[in-house]
């Protein structure tokens, strides 16, 4: 198994046809698989709330009179930059922390720290680096901005070991990865708002949900080692629970919609993104690990649908 990840230079659960191999020299792949940017689901999962909150705070600073529309333009900027800089990051955090448990999981085997292609050092090394671009970003920001980005330092540092000590890590990522609505509106108005706190909470539910359908991936393997997941706890009745977060994910940015007094194009948005959440319903296999990460990725395009009603309710602010 070794040998052939040396040769190829790839890991088991990414596409090899992807720009990195074509675009990177050969020493920066491990890198590069390190921060996943041959697998770019994760940071698009990790910006949308980061987008959602700034066009839903753009969208109430409109209806209170202020100019809005450029600086929102400059805020999805900065949280795209952060977002890829901080995926990266908080993923090489983790294979830090999971080396051993990687090297037990076929599907993470291939990964560049358990396969010994990059070493701890060097991972530190671009751990900190990745860090210092997010802080640039982050530093771009309002004071309030800057220091609720640090309080979340404390939920990410313990994502990774949640599933040591918890069938609920999916929670903890959807702290962590949910941070981003709270960031947006914060970044406009200098403070936070219920309207804001309740899209954060959507977030969670929405990560909870698209997250348990990435874990069904692994569950026969993370059974054998020990880790722990809400897809394992789920079960069979995973598709119940999926409808219990989905349908949390709708009423709580109803809520947060309501709140910030949003026009008609973002509640279209909110029913398309039901629509969208009843068809991963209705064809999910559980069984299926190749249609689960199908679906996990699927969410993305929720997260883009989300995002467009809120961005073109502004003309109507």
């Amino acid at each position: 198994m070794t040998s052939q990840i040396s040769d190829n230079g790839r890991v088991a659960d990414a596409p090899s046809d992807n720009w990195v191999y074509r675009a990177l020299p050969r020493w920066a792949w491990p890198f590069a698989q390190l921060a996943r940017w041959d697998r770019p689901i994760g940071w698009q999962l990790l910006m949308w709330p980061c987008f959602w909150s700034a066009a839903l705070a753009a969208n109430a600073a409109l209806s209170e009179g202020r100019p809005a529309f450029w600086q929102l333009i400059g805020h999805l900027i900065l949280f795209f930059i952060g977002s890829v800089a901080m995926r990266g990051a908080g993923c090489t955090y983790n294979d830090l922390v999971d080396q051993d448990i990687d090297m037990a999981v076929a599907r993470t085997r291939s990964r560049p720290l358990p396969s010994g292609r990059v070493s701890r050092l060097n991972a530190k090394v671009f751990l900190a680096l990745q860090a210092f671009a997010g802080l640039i970003v982050l530093l771009s920001f309002n004071g309030f901005s800057i220091l609720l980005g640090i309080l979340s330092l404390g939920v990410v540092a313990i994502y990774p070991f949640a599933k040591r000590f918890t069938d609920w890590p999916q929670f903890f990522l959807g702290l962590a990865f949910s941070w981003g609505g709270l960031m947006g509106w914060a970044a406009v108005f200098g403070g936070l708002s219920w309207a804001a706190v309740w899209l954060y909470l959507a977030a969670v539910a929405w990560t909870i949900g698209y997250d348990t359908i990435y874990a069904h991936q692994d569950k026969e393997d993370d059974a054998l080692v020990g880790v722990r997941s809400t897809a394992r706890l789920f079960g069979d009745a995973t598709k119940i629970w999926l409808t219990i977060f989905f349908a949390l994910t709708l009423v709580l940015l109803a809520f947060s919609f309501g709140a910030a007094a949003v026009s008609f194009p973002a509640w279209l948005g909110l029913v398309v993104a039901a629509v969208l959440f009843g068809w991963q319903l209705l064809i999910l296999d559980i069984d299926d690990a190749s249609q689960c990460l199908d679906l996990f990725k699927f969410n993305s395009i929720v997260g883009a649908v989300v995002f467009a009603g809120l961005f073109l309710s502004l003309p109507l602010a």
